[in-house]
């Protein structure tokens, strides 16, 4: 708020279905918030079987139980927690042959059960979307939620008139609560270009 951005995205599963309705109700610009694609992956299911991958805390969060319920459309709805994929993406090993195993762990037992669509849960892990896709099959659709996302929040700004001119041109800026050559080199490589991380201040 302090640097005047007129809208802010929660890219996170976790913590939109934790902290939004409180953010909302603490600052009056667009918060957009980031939960799994339940809705069209349950109507668009021919098997009326539908897989959603989550971090653990997502997993549990009564919230998120509550959108399943909501949307299920009478599909069912299988949950599979991934413990330790954040890990392997933020930490730039996301194509080692350790995060692949991890990967057919939790996707191969999803597969056996004859799902025919496949959630991302996590906004971290179209990273590794390929590996997943190749891993579930071709006969499996996989679902991610940044299209609709960036929708929705195009349609705020524009619902209250905070759209730019389109003759502005825009910049990006990249601040984190950790910064080291580490980091900036991990950065880079999920952005695929070069960048600079700024710290980000907490006062």
């Amino acid at each position: 708020m302090a640097k005047g951005v007129k809208a802010l995205v929660i890219a996170c599963n976790t913590a939109t279905v934790n902290a939004i309705e409180q953010l909302r109700a603490q600052v009056s610009i667009p918060i957009i918030g980031v939960e799994p694609a339940i809705k069209p992956a349950a109507k668009q299911s021919i098997s009326k079987k539908i897989a959603i991958l989550t971090t653990q805390a997502t997993s549990e969060n009564q919230r998120f139980k509550d959108l399943i319920d909501l949307h299920h459309n009478g599909a069912q709805v299988l949950i599979q927690p991934c413990p330790g994929l954040v890990e392997f993406i933020e930490q730039g090993k996301h194509h080692s042959p350790a995060c692949n195993a991890l990967l057919r762990q939790y996707i191969e037992p999803l597969v056996n059960q004859e799902i025919d669509t496949l959630v991302l849960g996590c906004t971290h892990y179209p990273f590794v979307q390929q590996q997943i896709s190749t891993i579930a099959g071709k006969h499996i659709s996989i679902i991610e939620t940044a299209a609709p996302v960036t929708l929705q929040l195009a349609k705020k700004l524009a619902e209250m008139n905070l759209t730019a001119c389109h003759t502005q041109q825009g910049k990006t800026q990249f601040f984190s609560s950790l910064v080291n050559k580490q980091q900036e080199k991990i950065f880079s490589q999920l952005w695929q270009a070069s960048l600079t991380l700024h710290t980000l201040d907490h006062n």
